[in-house]
């Protein structure tokens, strides 16, 4: 089951793998097939926070320029 997650006007859709981890496709994004995972060593309870806070974190690890994560 997956769900459409919007934060900050970029829309993710979002799949629960299991109970603690999520996988994230950045659909508005520069770049096919690109997102990221979370993991999480108890249960997400707090459902759209958690999501919200995964999302924001990433969108500001993205380099402009490139459209993918910065490289350290």
């Amino acid at each position: 089951m997956s769900q459409v997650v919007i934060v900050d006007g970029e829309t993710f859709l979002v799949r629960r793998r299991d109970l603690r981890t999520y996988d994230y496709d950045w659909v508005t994004g520069p770049h096919a097939r690109y997102g990221f995972t979370t993991g999480s060593s108890a249960e997400v309870t707090r459902f759209s926070e958690h999501h919200e806070e995964a999302i924001r974190g990433f969108l500001a690890g993205i380099d402009p320029n490139t459209g993918f994560l910065y490289d350290d």
